[in-house]
This record gives structure tokens, sequence and C-alpha cells, in this order.
């Protein structure tokens, strides 16, 4: 288990299989933070094959194998999937299929299930339980939340953010007994399920402020339907939590709501409590201008809405877009950076900063123009406990203050501590 800032120049020697980690390659299989960078093919069954065949694997034990890799992740489709069809969950078990596939006898994975859905996750730990048993292999796990993962791991390594280790023993030796040295590091530990904000009880009779009105939308590129005639409100001081299976349309229902995207049939409107003088208004057909200064949305993948090159004119570029001065910008990006954590990033580049860092950086520019409605998806990913308690109560505070809060996510606990209204989206419409 590490702290989420990672890069950094190294120094020492690393030793992989008692050698080199280029010569060691062979022996290893990495999973990314980012399942999309690590995806090359475009058809499913493809992807999982090229490290094989870039191994010189047999090609009449390629298929078998990729197969074998596939149903080992609880793969939904066939191997001729396009990969461009695939949710985040779903690319993260492609690429774990491609690294089981190669058979490795060092794992190393960073955060391999943060966007699977509970079933995928416990699917994905009883696969790999079962190769480390039969293969005698050894596995590295770079996560934060550690608890379900605990019949698996051996050793922990808790590292301190300013470098060095804070901890290093077996799970009992880590967690019994350092629960107030892990809580001001920010480590979770077993048993922690986050500091829940006081939240009043929303009346039912709250005004909306976007209305979905018999919605319907498909997979990307097919005619698959994720779901239809769907008939959703989204209301002032109430946090909606979006929840399903990987592939169930959560992700493209936020953007939908975030007038992001054209829905197939059926409509988005503004409510007079969020476009006064304009009620009934498509939200999808408004301007980026008009569009920033009432609903915020957060992507699955925070690098698709970066668009400055410092984390400080990132933070400064919606607020000035909604019409704010310079100085008023300032402020309020400022002020969000210090409660999520990115002051000492400032000046750093938005696409050099580590996963945890960007989802948060993300979260920030949402709420830096104020807007009415703020939807995000899967904003806890990559969070350490401090981060995590602290992202929460910024969620509560604007579904206080009147806001509406929509949030896609696998995260129970965020669920469980926030969420006044649950929408479950079924695996198939």
């Amino acid at each position: 288990m590490v702290d989420e800032r990672g890069g950094g120049e190294a120094e020492g020697t690393l030793r992989v299989m008692g050698t080199s980690p280029a010569e060691g390659r062979a022996h290893t299989g990495l999973v990314l933070q980012d399942p999309e960078a690590q995806i090359i093919m475009s058809r499913a069954g493809d992807d999982v094959a090229f490290g094989l065949e870039n191994r010189g694997i047999p090609t009449d034990a390629i298929w078998p194998r990729v197969r074998a890799a596939l149903e080992a992740v609880g793969w939904a489709y066939g191997p001729n999937r396009p990969t461009d069809q695939l949710s985040g969950g779903e690319q993260q078990r492609l690429v774990l299929a491609g690294v089981l596939a190669l058979e490795p006898d060092l794992l190393l994975l960073d955060e391999p299930t943060a966007n699977l859905d509970p079933d995928g996750a416990r699917r994905v730990r009883e696969t790999l339980a079962r190769i480390l048993e039969a293969r005698e292999a050894t596995m590295i796990l770079v996560e934060h939340r550690v608890a379900e993962w605990l019949p698996l791991v051996d050793r922990v390594v808790v590292l301190a953010a300013g470098g060095g280790i804070l901890l290093d023993g077996t799970p009992s030796e880590v967690f019994v007994g350092n629960e107030e040295l892990c809580a001001r590091h920010g480590i979770w530990t077993p048993g922690y399920e986050g500091r829940r904000p006081a939240r009043p009880v929303i009346p039912p009779e709250k005004d909306s402020l976007l209305v979905a009105e018999q919605l319907s939308a498909q997979r990307p590129g097919t005619s698959e339907a994720l779901f239809t005639r769907l008939d959703l409100g989204v209301r002032a001081g109430e946090v909606l939590a979006v929840m399903g299976p990987n592939g169930s349309g959560k992700s493209t229902l936020a953007r939908l709501l975030g007038g992001l995207l054209r829905p197939e049939s059926g409509q988005v409107t503004a409510s007079e409590a969020l476009s006064p003088g304009h009620a009934g208004a498509v939200v999808w057909r408004w301007p980026a201008q008009e569009l920033v200064r009432r609903i915020g949305s957060v992507f699955q993948d925070p690098e698709h809405q970066f668009l400055t090159g410092r984390v400080s004119d990132e933070l400064a570029l919606g607020p000035i877009r909604s019409g704010l001065s310079e100085a008023e910008a300032g402020r309020r990006a400022t002020e969000l950076a210090e409660r999520l954590r990115l002051d000492a990033v400032w000046e750093a580049n938005p696409f050099t900063l580590s996963g945890g860092e960007q989802r948060r950086l993300s979260v920030a520019t949402a709420l830096a123009s104020a807007p009415q409605v703020v939807i995000l998806d899967e904003p806890t990913f990559g969070q350490d406990r401090g981060t995590w308690d602290e992202m929460l109560a910024l969620l509560a505070a604007l579904a206080d203050s009147g806001r509406g809060v929509v949030t896609a996510t696998h995260d129970q606990a965020l669920v469980a501590a926030l969420a006044d209204r649950t929408l479950r989206l079924p695996a198939e419409a």
C-alpha cells in the first residue's frame, strides 16, 4: 500500500527475479492504474492475445489461454467485442485478463478493482487467489482500501507521504495497535468506513432542478439499449447515487444529465429553479458558457476534461468562463486547492499528477464555477482516508446549501455516508 503521490527520480538498485527489470519482464505482469492506457487492439480477444503473441507463444495455444483469461475475470462478451465500446470497469477487466493470460510469476497490480462493481471485484480477488495458490506466484498490490484484500496479503508496507516506510509487517502487525498513526497519515484501515457528514432529511416534495423524462440511451457505436424510458428528477439539496454493474450505463446517464450527450429519445430539461425564465430548456442545447454556470460534470477519466498546462489555471478556467473576475476566480481556485490538498501541486501540469490527484482536480474544477447541479462519475477513486473524508464533507455541504448532487459510483461507503436516494440501473435494459 502506498501514498497516492507517485513518480519522481529513482535511485538505488532494483532486481526482478534476480535480474534487471528489463530482463525480468518476461516473468512479470503489470496492471496500470489507468486501464485505457493499456488497451492496444480494437477487439477484446486480440488485446488479450497481443501479449502472448509478443512472448512467442505457439499459435494453437494462444486462443485457449485468451478464452480462459476472459472467463476468469467474468467477461460478459465474446472475444470480438470492440474495445472502444467498453465502460471503465470493463476496460479494467480486459486489461487484467491480458495480464493473467501471460501466467506471470510476478503480478504488479495498481488498484486493479477500483472501477469494478462489487461482484466483479470479488470474482477478480477469487481468481487471483486461485492463481497465487496454483502457480506460487508473487503479487504486489498498490491499494488504498485493503480490507477485502487481506486474505490474499502476507505483508503490508505503508509508505510515508514524504518518502520512506511508515509501517512494514504482517497485516495484524501493521493494523492492530496503529489505528491513530494510520489515521494521522490518511491510511485506510480494516473496519474504517469513512466519516459520515451530518445530513438533514430531504423532504420528498423538494423542487427538482433537472428533470429526465422517458430517457433512453444505447451503448456507443451499437444498437444495444443501456436503459429505456427512464424518468428521473435531480432535486435541490439532495445527493442522488446512481449504482449498477459495469456496463449498465451509469457514465452515460451522468453525461446525459450533465448536458454532454444528446439522448436517443426523451429529454433532460431544466426547471425554473435551475434556469429562471427558461423552465423546460433542453440542457444538451445549452452553449458551453451557460452549461458551466449551471451544471458541473466530473468525468470517469479525469484526463479527458483537462484543458490547461497548470493546476492553478485549470481551477480558474471555469469561473472565468462563467463571467467571474480573475480575482474572484483565483480566490475560488485557491480555496478548493487547499481543501482538496492540491496546493502542493499548484504549478504542476495536470497530466503529470497521480491518479488520485487528477481525480481531486477534476472534482475541484467542476465545483469552481459554483453550479447548481454537480454530477460526478466515481469521485472517490484513488483517495486516501483523509481526502475521502474531506471530499464527502465538501459534497455534503454543497447539497445542504441547496444544490443537487449526483454521483455514479461503486463506492458503497460513499453511498452509505452521503446518499439521500439511490437509483440502481440493471445489468440489461
